[in-house]
């Protein structure tokens, strides 16, 4: 994990900013969540998200990034994250991974939610619904003055209590002027260790979890992971501003 002081502590103008960006990109992704449907390809709910993007005046922050070639990442079913938009049709009782980010006046904004198809199964809701509540359980350490394993410990907790697995290959992690800021952050691991959280970091907490087992692997498009044993799994993402009065989310 990073030092303290190699973190980014944002301004109070940096985080109007940011909240100005949060704002717009959880538009965006309640605009992308309604196109999701059965007989819909990942690449058409990719185009109409880039259209909604470009219409809101902002820049999706993933294309080209790294050389991704879409503007969304979705990732159906076994695939965990990093999906690229292309010719997979969506069907009923398919979950649906989607992370988005975007660029505003030069700061970036990350955000993903899972989404169920049509009527999806019991263990599959429960899936999403145990991730979903343990990205809040995360949230709710990220208070200054405590650690940043905090924040992780309380994920893996949450998860593991509820008899799934945390993906430990990839990781949420600082985030403002750059999409990928220190510090790392693991959805795993003790309590109390790491740098303290301070007023003024901006975090993006994302957990990925699995209901099989944790291990991973890449597809052959070099992008797009998926679970090693072929099960789903789930992911969702807030950006995250540390407050003195307690953890605020800019992507609500």
């Amino acid at each position: 994990m990073a030092a303290d002081s190699s973190i980014s502590i944002k301004t109070p103008e940096e985080l109007k900013i940011m909240r100005e960006a949060g704002m717009i990109l959880a538009s965006v992704v309640v605009e992308a969540k309604c196109s999701l449907k059965s007989g819909v390809t990942t690449r058409e709910i990719d185009q109409r998200a880039e259209e909604f993007i470009k219409a809101q005046k902002v820049i999706p922050a993933f294309k080209g990034y790294r050389g991704f070639p879409g503007c969304v990442c979705l990732s159906v079913n076994e695939e965990v994250v990093h999906g690229i938009p292309g010719d997979r049709i969506l069907k009923d009782g398919d979950i649906v991974s989607l992370d988005v980010g975007i660029i505003y006046k030069g700061y970036y904004s990350d955000m993903a939610v899972t989404v169920g198809i049509g009527t999806v199964s019991k263990d599959l809701q429960r899936l999403m619904d145990v991730t979903a509540e343990s990205l809040q359980q995360g949230i709710d350490q990220a208070r200054a003055g405590n650690h940043l394993s905090d924040i992780s410990h309380a994920i893996q907790k949450y998860v593991e209590a509820n008899q799934f697995s945390i993906v430990r290959e990839f990781v949420g992690h600082g985030i403002g002027k750059h999409l990928h800021e220190d510090p790392e952050i693991p959805n795993f691991g003790p309590p109390h260790k790491g740098p303290v959280l301070k007023e003024g970091m901006v975090l993006a907490i994302e957990p990925m979890v699995n209901l099989g087992k944790s291990p991973t692997q890449i597809s052959d498009d070099s992008w797009t992971v998926t679970t090693e044993d072929g099960k789903p799994s789930a992911h969702f993402e807030h950006t995250v501003a540390i407050r003195s009065d307690g953890p605020e989310i800019l992507t609500k």
